[in-house]
C-alpha cells in the first residue's frame, strides 16, 4: 500500500533522513520507533509533502507521491494525527470533526460523525463544549476522531500517548487495536515502543534518521538491544 524507497529530506542543510526504505502492506499496524531526534516525526512529513524527500520514491497505491502537495496526498484517502493534537481550539468539539468530513457529502458526514461518536462517547457528551477547554486525552480523542472523519485508508499516527494518563493511552491503544480489527491500514510512531510493538504487525527502528532495524513486533520486543534502548532492559 504504501512505500518509501531510499528517502532523504532535509531542513536547509541538515539531513534529516539517510536513505530510508521502509514498507506497509494494506490492514496491517507498523509502529516505527526511535529516540527523540532519530526523524521519526520526519518521515511522517515526507508523508505528507512537509518536508519534501530530497532523494528517494514515496508511493502509495501505486502511485508516487514524493512531490505531491500536502492537500493532494490529504485527498488520497491518508490522514494524520500530528504531535501535540493541534486541535482547533476555540471551535467546538462537533466544529473540529467537520473540519475533519469537509469534503464528505451530508450522508457521508452523518454516517462518519456518528461513527467518531461511537468510537469516543465522551466526543458525544462535549460536543458543544470549545476543544480548548478540555483535557489532553480528551483532546487525543478528537484528533482521531477528526482524522477519521475523512476515512482514510492509512491513518498516521505521531505520539498518540504522550503527556496522557495510563487509563487514557489504554483506552487509545484499545480504539487503535479496534480500527485495526476493522481493516485500518496504521503507521503508528509512538514513544511508548512497549505497547506499540504489542499492537504491530511489524516495526522498524530509526537512529539518526537511519533505519537500522526491522522485524515483527513480537521479534523486536524480544530483541536484547532493543529492550536496553527502548524498554529499559
Amino acid at each position: 500500500m504504501l512505500s518509501l524507497q531510499n528517502v532523504s529530506a532535509h531542513y536547509g542543510k541538515i539531513q534529516a533522513l539517510h536513505n530510508v526504505s521502509l514498507h506497509i502492506n494494506q490492514g496491517e499496524i507498523v509502529t516505527l520507533i526511535g529516540a527523540n531526534g532519530a526523524g521519526k516525526t520526519t518521515i511522517l512529513g515526507t508523508l505528507c509533502g512537509e518536508p519534501h524527500a530530497t532523494e528517494g520514491r514515496i508511493c502509495f497505491d501505486s502511485k508516487e507521491i514524493t512531490d505531491w502537495q500536502t492537500a493532494r496526498i490529504m485527498r488520497e484517502a491518508i490522514a494524520i494525527v500530528p504531535e501535540g493534537r493541534r486541535v482547533f481550539s476555540r471551535m467546538t468539539v462537533e466544529e473540529n470533526l467537520a473540519m475533519g468530513g469537509f469534503f464528505a457529502d451530508r450522508q457521508q458526514y452523518q454516517s462518519r460523525i456518528k461513527r467518531a461518536y461511537e468510537l469516543f462517547p465522551r466526543l458525544y457528551e462535549r460536543r458543544v463544549q470549545r476543544a480548548g477547554t478540555m483535557s489532553g486525552g480528551e483532546q487525543q480523542m478528537l484528533a482521531i476522531g477528526r482524522a477519521l472523519m475523512s476515512q482514510p485508508r492509512l491513518l498516521l499516527l505521531d505520539e498518540p500517548s504522550l503527556g496522557l494518563a495510563p487509563i487514557i493511552i489504554q483506552q487509545i491503544f484499545d480504539t487503535i487495536e479496534q480500527l485495526r480489527q476493522e481493516g485500518m491500514t496504521i503507521f503508528l510512531v509512538e514513544q511508548n515502543a512497549n505497547q506499540a510493538l504489542k499492537l504491530a504487525d511489524r516495526g522498524y527502528v530509526l537512529e539518526n534518521g537511519h533505519v537500522v532495524l526491522e522485524d515483527s513486533g513480537d521479534a523486536l520486543l524480544a530483541n536484547e538491544a532493543v529492550r536496553s534502548a527502548y524498554l529499559g532492559g
